[in-house]
């Protein structure tokens, strides 16, 4: 009965075996590696920096929060238009993939002001309560915040699972779409019938058998047929100390911020599309633990109470990330959605995830490795991934009990859906509003935000 219990799952307070341990770690970090490293090429920041300071803005996360609260923090797509404008406004261009560092710093700048915005809703939640939060961002305003997350990078999933080729060869064939679906399927039947140890890794397995459909195709097809990817020299030549050529140890571009108001004009309000998915994020990963916590016969987490701590840290984070040279972020739905699968809330995986994620930034070989999974295999990972984060959204309204007959209720879900949706969609992802590019996730937040309060004037007891 104790070895039953045990596979279960694991409480934050819990820790693994030794063994159980590393390869729980180890799939938090593939797990937090596709979207992190893309928003560090899509904005042009050093990809070792980022997977830096991705690590260590976790571990300051994890003790910030008093080792209560499993959260992976990462780089977040909310600031990628921010970043991108604020480098085209300043007069700075990508070379061979990388912003010059004097951008990079410029950015640092407004980064780390942004963490101010998430401060200050920490400790507006401590000393009002968490009902103060609450009564601006209900079930009915996080719930559909958290769905149009996992949507709107519904296209990015697709993108991934079947790349485009850049001249001819497996990328070009229908071949591609075989990795990412044998990647897929293979992580759904993991998740769905593997039982005890192994049925708390499905998508490190997951990812595992498409690497290995994709050597298949390799070692049949020779080169034409490959789909693994090699590190770009760019990454090495923006290290600030390398041992010898770098192809053993690199040291991360460490950077130091530049003032700049324009900057902090630029990305600070950014942060005000965080603070909701974060407390999405909150709620999601409360459900889950009070769940496990049940199942196991202890007492409930109740993690949603330290709502506060979670801003005031990834404020923190923000900070801390920006000050070293990395983006933006948040705490990742990625990795939530794992631990759900999984059931592994483990708090010390995470540290222990976050370590292995500063030592693969050091280590070319490493990074060279995780760099090369092919694209599919992320892609596939991804499909299961980020419609996992779109259907927490609705186990939030289902667990809060939201009247969907409720006329108010579905205003506000709809139009957060909507613009949420159909900016990026329509728009790429910035909604032209005014002459203002407003980020569709912030604009749908922020809309929602405003018509929930209006049209609860008056109807102080409507759910």
């Amino acid at each position: 009965m104790i070895k039953e219990k045990e596979n279960i799952g694991y409480l934050p307070d819990e820790r693994p075996a030794v063994g159980k341990l590393l390869l729980y770690a180890l799939q938090q970090v593939i797990v937090m590696f596709p979207a992190t490293i893309t928003v560090a090429l899509i904005t042009g920041f050093q990809v070792s920096t980022t997977i830096f300071a991705s690590g260590l803005a976790t571990i300051c996360f994890v003790f910030i929060t008093g080792r209560k609260i499993p959260m992976y923090y990462g780089s977040s797509f909310s600031y990628l238009s921010a970043i991108s404008g604020l480098a085209a406004a300043e007069g700075f261009a990508k070379v061979n993939g990388i912003l010059p560092t004097e951008a990079i710093q410029i950015a640092q700048f407004g980064i780390i002001a942004s963490g101010l915005v998430s401060i200050a809703a920490g400790l507006l939640v401590k000393f009002s309560g968490r009902s103060a939060v609450e009564k601006v961002l209900p079930a009915t305003i996080t719930g559909p915040i958290a769905m149009i997350i996992g949507l709107t990078l519904a296209g990015n999933a697709l993108k991934d699972a079947a790349p485009v080729a850049d001249a001819s060869g497996v990328s070009g064939t229908g071949w591609v779409w075989g990795v990412s679906l044998v990647t897929l399927l293979s992580t759904v039947i993991f998740a769905k019938y593997l039982k005890g140890f192994l049925g708390q890794l499905p998508l490190l397995l997951g990812a595992a058998v498409g690497c290995v459909f994709a050597a298949l195709l390799y070692f049949i097809g020779g080169a034409d047929m490959s789909l693994f990817r090699s590190l770009p020299d760019e990454v090495l030549a923006a290290s600030i100390w390398k041992l010898g050529d770098g192809s053993i140890f690199a040291m991360p571009a460490f950077s130091i911020p530049k003032f700049s108001l324009a900057a902090v004009a630029a990305i600070m309000p950014i942060a005000i599309a965080t603070i909701p998915e974060s407390t999405a994020h909150i709620y999601q990963l409360d459900i889950y633990v009070n769940d496990l916590a049940e199942k196991k016969g202890k007492k409930k987490f109740n993690i949603a109470d330290l709502l506060h701590k979670n801003l005031i840290g990834d404020g923190i984070c923000d900070m801390i990330s920006g000050f070293i040279g990395g983006p933006a972020g948040t705490n990742y739905g990625e990795n939530i959605s794992t631990m759900a699968i999984t059931r592994v809330f483990s708090v010390p995986v995470l540290i222990v995830a976050s370590t292995i994620a500063m030592v693969i930034s050091f280590f070319t070989p490493l990074i060279r490795v995780i760099y090369g999974i092919p694209m599919a295999v992320i892609g596939g990972l991804e499909i299961y991934l980020f419609g996992a984060i779109a259907a927490q959204g609705i186990a939030i309204m289902i667990e809060k009990k939201v009247d969907m007959f409720s006329s108010k209720n579905i205003a506000v879900i709809a139009s957060i859906m909507v613009i949420g949706v159909g900016g990026q969609y329509a728009f790429g992802g910035n909604i032209p509003f005014f002459g203002i590019n407003v980020p569709c996730i912030a604009g749908a937040a922020i809309f929602g935000i405003v018509l929930n309060l209006i049209l609860s004037i008056g109807d102080k007891n409507e759910a």
